[in-house]
């Protein structure tokens, strides 16, 4: 059977080859900054994804990029970097790299963005959708509506939704089927103090590090685990260092595909409506891979040897739990709008 790492390895390949050829045909051109025989402005565009080369994150920025060489004979083309290669592993940076125009595009979780404004982490409140498909309506709504207008007054302008999937746990110890389970184990978190607070109440030790470092730390006993939807875990081979994965779907995580506002503002009218069609084309790629390759990647984790547990709903409401006063608090921090889309009064 061809796995999925195989599957992605030849889209990656066909992407690739589609972009050589189209910068090859125009290389007696030219693709320097400047402006063609016509006066239509040339770019050559960075973007940025905080998982590796494996990832439907990945796959779908080269989409992005494989089209706009296409659509525009190569005026415009689009450099992808994995693992957040240009801020060196570190994706709260690379948050703040877009922000201020230092790349032009990005793939990252609201998470990441929270490390810069701890309003965007409202979306990602635990056990507060129960499936993909709810978290991604939500984001399609008045929530959604919501991120837009901040990111635009933090420099960024949303080009759509991506999706990394409902955020699972990995660890190196026993599966996890009680909060005190978790009492003493060392997790890898994102820099979210929901999630910080939320680890904590569970007796558990919650550490921060770039994602770039995790198999590592993993690998060597520096930690005992992390948290992340599944298609991170895949891609990133952590089957090979945590034994145990359970499966307890306790937070949506969407996708920011962000471009540098200003960079977005300077487009002429033509561009804007391209970069806007080609990144809904890349979003709905990315979504439909990552739900569809989903139970495949989990039966080939389960093959290379992970023992998988999957959380019942009365497990889920321990943990539940734990957070009804963590709400209360960070309701204050998210504010009154997202906080009324994302953790309503009473939920």
């Amino acid at each position: 059977m061809t796995t999925v790492r195989q599957r992605r390895r030849r889209v990656r390949t066909l992407f690739a080859a589609a972009l050589a050829l189209t910068l090859g045909v125009l290389a007696g051109c030219g693709t320097n900054f400047g402006t063609t025989a016509d006066g239509l402005q040339r770019y050559r565009w960075k973007m940025t994804v905080t998982v590796g080369t494996t990832s439907t994150w990945y796959l779908a920025a080269e989409k992005f990029g494989e089209d706009l060489a296409r659509e525009t004979d190569g005026r415009i083309t689009l450099q992808v970097f994995a693992s957040e290669r240009l801020t060196a592993g570190e994706p709260t940076a690379g948050v703040e790299q877009l922000m201020d125009g230092g790349k032009d595009f990005s793939y990252n979780s609201p998470i990441i963005y929270a490390g810069v404004n701890p309003v965007y982490g409202a979306a990602a409140a635990p056990f507060r959708f129960d499936s993909v498909e709810d978290g991604y309506a939500a984001m399609q709504g008045a929530g959604g509506e919501a991120y837009r207008q901040q990111l635009a007054e933090d420099g960024v302008e949303l080009l759509g939704w991506g999706e990394s999937g409902m955020r699972q746990l990995t660890n190196s110890h026993r599966a996890i089927h009680a909060p005190a389970d978790m009492h003493g184990l060392k997790f890898r978190i994102p820099g979210f103090g929901l999630y910080t607070d939320f680890y904590r109440s569970l007796g558990s030790n919650p550490v921060g590090m770039p994602f770039s470092e995790v198999y590592t730390a993993l690998q060597q006993g520096a930690i005992d685990g992390q948290e992340n939807p599944l298609d991170v875990i895949y891609s990133s081979s952590l089957e090979e260092v945590q034994p145990y994965l359970t499966l307890w779907d306790y937070s949506y995580d969407p996708l920011v595909f962000g471009m540098n506002k200003d960079l977005f503002d300077s487009l002429s009218e033509d561009d804007r409506e391209l970069v806007k069609r080609l990144a809904a084309d890349a979003n709905e790629f990315q979504v439909q891979q990552n739900r569809e390759l989903e139970a495949q990647e989990l039966e080939e984790l389960e093959a290379a040897g992970m023992q998988v547990n999957e959380m019942t709903d009365a497990e889920k409401k321990e943990f539940k739990a734990e957070l009804a006063p963590l709400y209360e608090t960070y309701r204050e921090v998210w504010g009154p709008t997202l906080s009324a889309e994302f953790i309503p009064e009473g939920y």
